[in-house]
C-alpha cells in the first residue's frame, strides 16, 4: 500500500544474522502539567532491559550502542512531535529507521524481538489517513489537504466581492442574476482546484465547509460524480475560521463518519461470509489468505487482547506454508508476532486494513476477517 511505502525497510526487515530489533513508540505529547515525559520511560525501559544482560559482555556493548542511537535521535526531535517510532537492530548495523509524527502514540512501548513491532504504527496510520477540507464563502476559499495531524497544503482562492445593489425592478434582477454569475463562477473555480489535489494527492475523504444554504449548494452543483463519492460531510464553520479549529471539527466528523461506515462494512462482510463466497472470518482463514495473497481489505479490531485462534489450527496453516516460504513466520504461541505478521501481510499485499472500533462487530469472528479478490482452493469458511 502506498501509505506504508516509507515504513518498506521495517515491513520487509529480517535479519541476516539473526540479530534482535528494538521497536520503541512514544507518545511525546506534554501531560496535564505541561511536561513531556517520555524521556523518562525510555530511560526506566533501557535501565531494566539492560539489567538482565552482564556487564562488560559483548551482548551488553551490543545493546549499548542500539540504545544510544534511539536516544540519540530521540533528544533532538521537534517539539512539535507528538509520536515517534524506531527500530534498530542489536549488534549489527542491518536496520536503523527512526519517524516523527504529528499525532501522538496511544502508549509507550518498547519492545525486544526477532522482528520490528508493527501493530502501533500501522494502527497509526490507517487511522489518520489523508483528507482535504474546503472552507468556503461566495467569494474566498481555503483548500486544507490534512494529514496525520499536520497540513499537507492549503491553497487560497479571493475572488470579486459583490454586494447587493439598491436599485428596484428589472435592473435589481440583472444585477442579482450577474453577482450569482460570479458566486458560481467562484464555486466552480474552488471545485476545480479541489479535483486537481484530491487526484495529485490521491485523497478519498473531503469535507465541505461553509454556510449550509448559501456557498454549499453552490460548491455541490459543481462536483463530479467522482469527487461527489468523496464527500463524507459538511461543517457549518465560516471561512475564516481558525486552521486549528477547522481541522479538529473535521477530524471528528471524519471519525463519526468512519465509525458508521465500520459498520457498513463488516455487514457486506458478513453477507459474504459463507463457502466460497468472497468474505472469510477468523484469524486462521484470514492468514491463509494473506498467506495466498488473496486478501483485498482486511478488518482487525483496534483493541487486540479481544482477538481470538485456535493456536492448532494456527500451527497448521502456518505448517502446511512454511516449505514454500523465503521468511520467517512467526511462532504460533506468540499472539503479538501472530498479529504482526497479518498486519505485515496485509500492509505490503493488501488494499487496505481497517481497524474496527467496535469489538463487537467482529466478536463471533475472533477480531479478524477480510474481503478477498478472489476465492480459490485452500480458503473456506466450512
Amino acid at each position: 500500500m502506498k501509505q506504508f511505502k516509507f515504513l518498506e525497510n521495517v515491513l520487509n526487515f529480517e535479519s541476516a544474522g539473526g540479530a534482535n530489533v528494538i521497536s520503541v513508540y512514544l507518545n511525546t505529547e506534554p501531560n496535564e502539567t505541561g511536561k513531556k515525559d517520555h524521556d523518562v520511560f525510555l530511560r526506566k525501559q533501557i535501565s531494566e532491559h539492560g539489567a538482565v544482560i552482564p556487564e562488560d559482555s559483548p551482548e551488553r556493548q551490543a545493546y549499548d550502542a542500539a540504545v544510544e542511537k534511539i536516544t540519540s535521535f530521540v533528544e533532538k526531535i521537534d517539539n512539535s512531535t507528538r509520536g515517534v517510532a524506531v527500530y534498530v537492530t542489536v549488534g549489527s548495523d542491518e536496520l536503523f529507521e527512526a519517524f516523527e509524527f504529528a499525532v501522538p502514540f496511544e502508549e509507550n512501548l518498547f519492545d525486544i524481538a526477532g522482528r520490528p513491532h508493527l501493530y502501533p504504527v500501522i494502527r497509526l496510520i490507517e487511522q489518520h489517513p489523508p483528507f482535504l477540507v474546503v472552507a468556503a464563502d461566495t467569494n474566498k476559499a481555503h483548500i486544507y489537504a490534512f494529514k496525520r495531524g499536520h497540513t499537507l497544503d492549503r491553497q487560497d482562492i479571493t475572488n470579486q466581492t459583490t454586494s447587493r445593489s439598491e436599485a428596484g425592478g428589472w435592473s435589481q434582477m440583472r444585477y442579482q442574476r450577474r453577482i450569482d454569475g460570479f458566486h458560481q463562477a467562484h464555486a466552480k473555480e474552488v471545485i476545480t482546484e479541489v479535483e486537481k489535489i484530491v487526484r495529485d494527492e490521491k485523497i478519498d475523504q473531503v469535507v465541505l465547509c461553509g454556510d449550509e444554504s448559501v456557498i454549499i449548494p453552490m460548491l455541490k452543483e459543481e462536483l463530479s460524480k467522482e469527487l461527489s463519492e468523496k464527500i463524507v460531510g459538511t461543517l457549518s464553520h465560516n471561512v475564516d475560521t481558525p486552521e486549528s479549529e477547522i481541522m479538529e471539527a473535521a477530524s471528528a466528523l471524519l471519525r463519526e463518519k468512519d465509525a458508521e461506515l465500520d459498520r457498513e462494512k463488516i455487514a457486506g462482510l458478513v453477507e459474504q461470509d459463507y463457502d466460497r463466497g468472497l468474505g472469510v472470518t477468523g484469524v486462521e482463514t484470514t492468514l491463509t489468505a494473506l498467506l495466498n495473497g488473496q486478501v483485498q481489505e482486511m478488518y482487525i479490531v483496534s483493541d487486540i487482547q479481544s482477538i481470538r485462534y485456535n493456536r492448532n489450527d494456527i500451527r497448521q496453516v502456518l505448517a502446511e506454508y512454511q516449505p514454500g516460504e523465503d521468511s520467517e513466520l512467526p511462532d504460533p504461541r506468540e499472539a503479538t508476532m501472530l498479529i504482526d505478521e497479518l498486519l505485515r501481510r496485509a500492509a505490503t499485499t493488501a488494499d487496505r486494513i481497517r481497524f474496527i472500533e467496535d469489538t463487537e462487530l467482529l466478536a463471533t469472528a475472533g477480531g479478524v476477517g477480510a474481503l478477498l479478490r478472489y476465492q480459490a482452493k485452500g480458503v473456506t469458511n466450512l
